[in-house]
């Protein structure tokens, strides 16, 4: 796997870029080919925390975590734990859509891991009226929810607010 490391308000020692070269090492074995697989990994320090954000972009899919801590290391630990939680739960799903062109991961499935089924639980219809952002935004407060689904009234089309781990919104317009 091709490596890319940077930080942002701190110096990367050839000691952080070892460790974290060490770790991004156990994820090898989940790629055909990680020798054509780049990794970004971005370190940074904000508030005393140490944030460590990785995104391996594939050719079907993205993979991508960030976890911050006290400790630069156990950050690094962190993220590497998700990306391959992501990894092994999505496994059925990213197996099943393969075509032979994009033989991206490779999997061994055990026998309660094949008899896991995938299902959608609930499905909710919604009716959209017309409003702005800023009445989503207090809608969503409202609700007490992280998202919010609503007829943008300023772009004219279907927008998704969210709730940001900083606290900010985001906003996602359909065209």
């Amino acid at each position: 796997m091709n490596i890319n490391i940077r930080g942002d308000k701190i110096d990367i020692t050839e000691a952080i870029r070892n460790y974290v070269n060490e770790k991004l090492v156990r994820l090898d074995r989940y790629f055909e080919e990680p020798s054509k697989i780049d990794a970004h990994v971005l370190v940074k320090v904000k508030n005393g925390e140490q944030i460590i954000e990785v995104t391996i972009p594939t050719t079907k899919y993205t993979l991508r975590a960030e976890e911050s801590n006290q400790d630069l290391y156990a950050a690094i630990d962190l993220v590497i734990d998700v990306l391959e939680r992501q990894i092994r739960k999505n496994k059925t799903r990213l197996n099943r859509y393969k075509t032979p062109e994009v033989a991206e991961f490779t999997f061994e499935e055990s026998d309660e891991e094949k008899n896991e089924v995938e299902r959608i639980v609930k499905r909710k219809t919604i009716e959209t009226k017309p409003m702005s952002e800023e009445e989503a935004m207090l809608q969503m407060d409202l609700l007490g929810h992280d998202f919010f689904v609503f007829k943008n009234a300023d772009e004219d089309c279907i927008s998704v607010l969210y709730r940001r781990k900083d606290n900010n919104y985001g906003i996602i317009n359909s065209k």
